[in-house]
């Protein structure tokens, strides 16, 4: 009962199943008449040949000689009556098993098949909501932002007009309504006042449509949006957004941090109220070949070693873990700790031939600009010569061709961003580089988080997605505390410390074997304390820092914030 409802109101709903049911309606009036005339002829024929029948036998003459069943137990004996009899038969065939089925399945059955569609797909919220996310684009960046939300428990829906997408979207497991987008009345029905944000990630154009028509319902919901163009980030803030997101940007900037340069220097790739997130290679130091626990960092300079880096690969340090040549310590503290370390194990100096990039698209563009505020030169391997800008600094060819990256200098070049939109690209292009210096650090851009672990598998030593990237930085916006992503699928957030912890020790609580989470700062009453002791109580007024994988974070919040 509770399914036949909403089918039965999104079917009435419909002015053209109205109209068909009205007809259907008159169609079955007319079929009725036709039944009642030929049970009155009936009875005139058979008084006509002297035999009285009752009205209920007319009634059931007609509609078995309509029907075409003819069970032959009432048949007439002149000419007249076996004329009327085939005439009877005639029109029954036409009516009953002709048009009627055909009437009945266009007028009724296929409207209520719609319908049974659109109750899948509804046009609406109820008046309960409030608090969610209102999402207008299903792409690469909103499926990893849906992900985060469930993980989080933030109600979200996306909005999309078409029905066949509508339909095809819930049946991937994705809350949907349907509504126009450019109409303030689809904003009304899913209560955007309420909303706890408005998330587009479709081209500027749309954006900025999405942006004023929110604003025409609600001055107050922060409304986000990305942008492909730096010329588009003054026109959408004129629409109404709050905040403009340049991904393609910001993707060029966080494969720069990657950038070990070619020396030992631990290099700082992220930022969280006062805690500093920094990476080091470890090749020709006096750590490789120990033990975590035998290189005593922490005692030396104050860092700790969160984890390590092998191809790709994270793994949560550990006091026995070895260090290798090829290892790449992830380090937090503060920057006075930061540069003790360097002060104490940075011996070589960094490689100062240009860092290659392959692909000169927005990203591969912003990965340049970032490399010359580091004071690094680089060269742009690019197919298209209309997308060249300075000539110095860009390599017209295919990344394919030997010839074309020994130009762009890969024989001597500490680094290479391949950065096209193309994952398969990336992926042919990572093992190609790799083949070719096995040494040297290369960072992968991912469209498509699936792409993610074939990329390492492929020899990228980082790879960061766009779609990731994006959905972080919507989420940090929604009322959250912020999230750093160290790397795909490495993340370190902050978060209150939960009932279930207050006024027990980090060491008490187990949160790293329970979960695999770190914790790695405690902030309370604006005031930091980096790399906590593990055996002080955690306050109730704190916020808590940790890093871990996704699947880690996972399990911290349904373990010990889970409702």
């Amino acid at each position: 009962m509770k399914f036949l409802i909403p089918q039965l109101y999104y079917f009435w709903q419909d002015r053209h199943s109205r109209v068909n049911v009205f007809a259907l309606l008159r169609y079955l009036l007319l079929l009725a008449a036709l039944v009642t005339l030929y049970s009155i002829l009936f009875h005139l024929l058979m008084a006509y040949e002297g035999r009285q029948e009752s009205w209920v036998t007319g009634f059931y003459w007609t509609l078995t000689v309509m029907s075409t069943l003819g069970f032959g137990d009432i048949t007439f004996q002149s000419d007249l009556g076996r004329i009327f009899s085939s005439i009877v038969l005639l029109s029954g065939i036409i009516f009953l098993l002709v048009i009627l089925p055909f009437t009945f399945i266009e007028l009724f059955y296929a409207p209520w098949l719609k319908a049974q569609e659109a109750a899948r797909a509804p046009s609406s919220l109820p008046d309960t909501v409030k608090g969610h996310v209102i999402l207008t684009q299903y792409d690469a960046v909103t499926s990893a932002l849906i992900e985060k939300l469930n993980q989080y428990h933030y109600r979200y829906v996306l909005l999309t007009p078409d029905l066949d997408e509508a339909l095809r979207l819930h049946d991937l497991g994705v809350n949907v309504v349907r509504g126009d987008l450019d109409n303030p009345e689809t904003y009304r029905r899913v209560h955007v006042e309420q909303a706890a944000l408005v998330a587009t990630t479709a081209n500027d154009r749309l954006n900025t449509n999405v942006a004023f028509t929110v604003r025409e319902v609600s001055d107050s919901v922060p409304v986000i949006t990305t942008a492909n163009a730096s010329a588009s980030v003054d026109i959408l803030e004129l629409a109404g957004c709050n905040h403009v997101l340049q991904l393609g940007e910001m993707l060029g900037q966080a494969l720069v941090r990657r950038i070990t340069g070619g020396d030992t220097r631990a290099h700082i790739i992220g930022r969280l109220n006062g805690l500093v997130i920094a990476e080091a290679t470890v090749r020709n130091t006096p750590l490789v070949g120990q033990t975590l626990a035998e290189s005593k960092l922490r005692d030396k300079v104050g860092v700790t070693v969160l984890g390590i880096w092998e191809r790709g690969q994270f793994n949560l340090a550990r006091p026995d873990t070895r260090i290798e040549a090829g290892t790449v310590l992830v380090l937090s503290g503060s920057e006075e700790q930061i540069a003790q370390y360097n002060a104490l194990l940075c011996t070589e100096e960094p490689v100062n031939a240009p860092v290659v990039i392959i692909g000169g698209g927005r990203v591969g563009r912003a990965a340049g600009r970032a490399l010359l505020e580091r004071g690094m030169d680089y060269r742009i391997v690019e197919l298209l010569s209309e997308r060249m800008r300075d000539p110095a600094k860009y390599v017209i060819g295919d990344a394919a061709d030997l010839e074309v990256l020994v130009s762009a200098g890969i024989r001597e070049t500490p680094a290479v961003l391949v950065t096209t939109h193309d994952d398969d690209t990336n992926i042919y292009l990572t093992i190609y580089c790799r083949r070719l210096r096995p040494d040297v650090q290369i960072i992968s851009r991912a469209r498509l988080e699936r792409n993610v672990a074939t990329l390492h598998r492929a020899g990228a030593d980082f790879v960061l997605s766009y779609a990731s990237m994006g959905a972080s930085a919507i989420l940090n916006l929604l009322n959250r505390g912020e999230i750093l992503m160290v790397a795909e699928g490495l993340d370190v957030f902050e978060m209150q410390t939960p009932a279930s912890l207050v006024g027990k020790t980090i060491a008490e609580s187990n949160i790293r074997a329970l979960t695999g989470c770190t914790v790695v700062a405690i902030e309370q009453d604006g005031v930091t304390h980096i790399n906590p002791d593990p055996f002080i109580p955690l306050p109730a007024d704190a916020q808590m820092i940790l890093i871990g994988t996704v699947a880690a974070e996972n399990r911290f919040l349904k373990r010990f914030t889970h409702d």
